[in-house]
């Protein structure tokens, strides 16, 4: 537990806890590194002065280009000087990015991107934003995501030659990037964030090999003023899609068959804080390890929220059995 001075000194506006004596310009020949000597209060109360070299760059944007039908993604490949004299014997993999340069991120990382990979993007989706070295340099990096086809490239790219820029771009698999995101072939940062990312939202995990677990989703309650033959009508529902799907070769579950059982052990009942508890959550839970969800029936606030759940795993969605392709004999 901590202690009430630490309590106190924590709880202080971070400005307080900092006083500058001293800062040194040691370059400015590309941007700007110096040495800062400053007082820091640690949490004890106690002033310690501490002397620390920050570069200063300004902030920066990047973005992940994809192909959602073609999974796949638009990276490029460039000489870093800095990996190398670290070891590494490779031209980097990354995503396209660059420095805002006193513009506003979208408009930064719409011109990068017509520079360093000649496209030209439509409508780039904000995701997140992150230090990616606060130890030692000052950059915020902005990060986005855009799908792009065919007609959004407009150029070669390349970057800037006056920058010393000499960047190639190329189309890579999805799947083929994580498995060099696992081998260390790319080993960038800011790639490897976005390539998570669209592992979460966008393309979700390799397709398996075999038969697909298909999540039907469908009225349970809903409609029915809870009354128990209509529930029962919407159960023999789902159950009767589930053969379908078996019968196409692959695996249905259905949410009930995992979560009815476990609230009933838990000795919850239909509508109770039990129920609120295990159901939804745990479907969702159990979705996130499917391949595909099937939406059956009518209206039903819980499956078009299961169906939002899917979409943002980057399962696809098939709105009845006639869109789910027989498995193979």
């Amino acid at each position: 537990m901590p202690t009430d001075t630490e309590s106190r000194i924590t709880d202080l506006p971070l400005a307080e806890r900092v006083r500058v004596q001293q800062v040194k310009l040691l370059s400015d020949n590309w941007y700007t590194l110096k040495t800062t000597r400053f007082d820091f209060l640690r949490s004890n109360g106690e002033w310690q002065t501490q002397d620390r070299e920050t570069y200063d760059r300004g902030n920066g944007a990047t973005i992940l280009l994809y192909q959602r039908q073609r999974r796949c993604v638009l990276l490029t490949r460039q000489f870093r000087y800095p990996v190398f004299v670290n070891g590494w014997q490779q031209l980097m993999v990354e995503t396209v990015a660059g420095l805002l340069d006193e513009a506003d991120p979208v408009s930064c990382i719409r011109a990068e991107a017509e520079q360093e990979a000649g496209v030209h993007l439509r409508e780039p989706q904000a995701l997140f934003e992150a230090y990616m070295s606060p130890g030692s340099v000052t950059e915020k990096l902005h990060f986005f995501a855009a799908e792009y086809d065919d007609t959004d490239l407009v150029g070669e790219g390349g970057g800037l030659v006056d920058e010393g820029e000499d960047i190639a771009r190329f189309e890579l698999g999805f799947d083929e990037a994580m498995r060099q995101v696992e081998a260390g072939v790319i080993v960038d940062a800011k790639t490897i964030m976005l390539l998570r990312w669209a592992e979460r939202h966008v393309f979700g995990p390799p397709a398996r090999q075999g038969p697909s677990l298909v999540f039907i989703a469908g009225p349970y309650r809903s409609g029915t003023g809870d009354r128990e033959e209509a529930i029962a009508a919407n159960v023999r529902a789902m159950q009767d899609a589930a053969v379908q799907v078996a019968e196409l070769g692959h695996v249905p579950l259905l949410g009930e068959w995992v979560t009815l059982p476990l609230i009933e052990a838990a000795g919850g009942r239909r509508g109770d804080a039990v129920w609120d508890r295990f159901f939804h959550p745990h479907a969702q839970a159990v979705l996130e390890r499917c391949d595909a969800l099937l939406r059956i029936g009518g209206e039903s606030a819980g499956a078009d929220a299961m169906v939002k759940a899917a979409l943002a795993c980057g399962l696809p969605v098939h709105y009845g059995i006639a869109s789910l392709v027989a498995r193979p004999a």
